[in-house]
């Protein structure tokens, strides 16, 4: 078992670019500047006590992103409301287990990820590999902006802009959550938008890239970061350029700008998102914070999680 006394300090190895916060200003500028041309349309799946939605908007580059959108269906005053992200090459899922959020009296927003699983669109036009993986797609274009994953946490961060501005959305009671890449996509809205009061994460994806590789805990979804050395830098002669243009998109390194309270969950034997890059996204936090730690469990459904998660987001004072 992991000594995590030997964790408790640790903040991550892969490097933070110099220009770190100029540049996802910038990049959150050109998104606020874009069109969002938000559609939506009752969907085919409809549940009694219930209004389900096929939301449509435009994020950066003009790509229509596509979101799963569910409220109760009588609606009195403002409600709180929750941004969900799914995991690595998946999507929103089904209808059916955002029900519970609903019944609590939540909006619900689901976003599927470009270029992965669900409705939304991939437009392309990266110079380098795109034979296998998300995270490194991007990376040999000279211009940052060309990482695929700027793009998708700015239409995570898009996503909350339009939940936020709803007129039946308590705009002081919007909340993230997610696991695996849906925990790290909840940590980069939280970090890119500001307003998001509270976010509940399962063992973070994309966090301290470098410590990856290090760690040789490679397999699932970072046998990519693996697959790119073994590819296209054998000798590891660019590792240091590597990994710092991947520092742009690291969430440890995002996390120093949210303001929003986390809640956290950990498996100390995670082999797919190793715990010391979890603890890296969160000794990075200089927010309100708490670390729930599950000593034998990993990548997996962890007990009791879902029940803290919603009295996390319920109660305006936390006590576990």
């Amino acid at each position: 078992m992991i000594n995590t006394s030997e964790l408790e300090n640790y903040k991550g190895t892969t490097p933070m670019p110099i220009d770190f916060n100029e540049y996802w200003d910038r990049a959150l500028k050109e998104m606020r500047e874009t069109d969002k041309n938000v559609s939506m349309t009752e969907a085919d799946f409809q549940c009694p006590g219930v209004k389900c939605y096929d939301l449509y908007y435009t994020g950066v580059g003009g790509a229509r992103i596509y979101a799963k959108h569910l409220h109760p269906e009588k609606i009195e005053g403002q409600i709180p409301a929750v941004i969900m992200f799914h995991g690595y090459s998946d999507n929103s899922g089904d209808w059916f287990d955002k029900l519970s959020f609903v019944q609590a009296g939540f909006a619900v927003f689901v976003m599927d990820c470009r270029g992965q699983g669900g409705k939304s669109e991939d437009i392309g036009g990266v110079k380098g590999t795109t034979l296998n993986g998300h995270f490194i797609r991007g990376l040999e274009d000279e211009n940052p902006d060309k990482l695929l994953f700027t793009n998708v946490y700015l239409d995570a961060a898009e996503l909350a802009d339009i939940a936020i501005n709803a007129d039946y959305v308590d705009k002081e009671k919007v909340y993230v959550n997610g696991g695996s890449q849906g925990g790290a996509l909840a940590l980069a809205c939280a970090a890119l938008e500001p307003r998001i009061k509270k976010a509940a994460v399962m063992y973070p994806f994309l966090s301290d890239f470098q410590k990856v590789l290090e760690t040789g805990e490679t397999r699932g979804a970072y046998v990519e970061l693996k697959e790119y050395f073994h590819r296209f830098d054998p000798r590891h002669e660019r590792a240091a350029w590597i990994f710092n243009k991947l520092g742009y998109i690291d969430v440890k390194n995002l996390s120093q700008r949210i303001k929003a309270e986390v809640l956290m969950f950990t498996g100390l034997a995670d082999d797919s998102c190793p715990a010391v890059t979890q603890y890296a996204v969160y000794n990075n936090l200089n927010c309100k914070k708490q670390h729930i730690v599950y000593p034998e469990y990993g990548h997996e459904f962890l007990r009791g999680a879902a029940d803290m998660v919603l009295k996390f987001f319920l109660k305006n004072e936390t006590n576990y």
